[in-house]
């Protein structure tokens, strides 16, 4: 499969009160293939959003490199590739502004970059609405006027007006109901099938990533602890942490002790992270070199598609 992006070492620091530093991401490499799903998975505060923001172009890395169709991306290249990655929000009624009928709002993006006329762009609104699935009067409606589906559709619409390659989208069906949540999901497969899109998919619910994604990686107070095949992940996981994400995914006719698998004590504060090992804190497995010795990212038992940070992986 031919690469479409490169991660290469990225880092994404924020200044605190104090002289003190949040590092929010640290040293992530990753790569994202044609027509590729890469799932982003960790807790709250893991750093998954503000990579994607920084995938995104929303949020400047601190230091490492971007690739983007083999380019790297800087002030002087971000333009021309601004267009062919786009963002789907968390919340579509906050990423939607209330003032604009649907039409102005899938548009927007092509008027932004400059892409064809007025009536071109009314064209491709409309073409969009059916293609995600809503009527076509629903382009002369407001935000206010739909379901958290349907407006879900609407931003997926206009994250697919100017024709990009890759969408970020960042927890997509969280703040969707459960029953309409396998719809959007069901909209955003049928889509990457007909246009060949690459998702890089933020989620913190690991049974929706293991219906949709192709890889998975998992973050962990910025850091990356373990990436590879969503099969080879769910079915061996080779660190703790991923394993103790998997032991809280409900499974139905399965009976588990109450917090079986829980993580114990709470994630540590991004702005004094633990020496060596960044989980070290909360790891059944931890021994005393683990608090000195950050791991490296290697292969799992000879597979180089699966990568896992650990002194002691499975």
């Amino acid at each position: 499969m031919t690469e479409l992006l490169n991660i290469e070492n990225i880092s994404v620091h924020f200044p605190s009160p104090g002289g003190r530093v949040v590092r929010a991401v640290q040293d992530v490499s990753l790569s994202i293939a044609e027509g590729e799903t890469l799932a982003l998975v960790g807790e709250s505060g893991s750093g998954k959003s503000t990579l994607g923001y920084t995938v995104a172009g929303l949020q400047p890395p601190t230091s490492g490199t971007l690739r983007f169709e083999g380019v790297p991306l800087t002030s002087r290249t971000w333009p021309a590739a601004r267009r062919k990655i786009q963002i789907v929000f968390q919340d579509p009624f906050g990423a939607l502004d209330p003032r604009m009928p649907i039409s102005s709002t899938i548009a927007e993006p092509l008027l932004i970059q400059r892409i064809g006329t007025s009536a071109s762009r009314m064209a491709r609104a409309e073409e969009l609405v059916q293609q995600v699935g809503l009527p076509r009067d629903a382009l002369n409606r407001y935000p206010h006027e739909f379901s958290g589906g349907q407006r879900q559709r609407i931003a997926i619409a206009r994250a697919l007006s100017p024709n990009p390659r890759l969408i970020v989208a960042d927890e997509p069906l969280s703040a969707l109901d459960v029953s309409i949540q396998s719809q959007v999901l069901n909209l955003m497969k049928e889509v990457q099938e007909k246009l060949g899109l690459s998702y890089l998919f933020i989620s913190h619910d690991l049974a929706v990533v293991n219906h949709l994604v192709d890889r998975v990686a998992v973050l962990y107070l910025g850091r990356l602890v373990e990436v590879g095949p969503r099969e080879a992940l769910f079915g061996k996981p080779a660190h703790p942490y991923t394993e103790a994400l998997l032991a809280s995914v409900p499974r139905i006719g399965r009976k588990r002790a109450r917090n079986a698998g829980a993580i114990k004590g709470e994630m540590p504060s991004p702005l004094n992270p633990p020496t060596g090992c960044v989980f070290h804190t909360r790891c059944p497995r931890a021994q005393p070199m683990c608090s000195e010795v950050v791991p490296v990212l290697e292969a799992v038992a000879g597979q180089g598609a699966h990568q896992a940070a650990c002194h002691f992986k499975e």
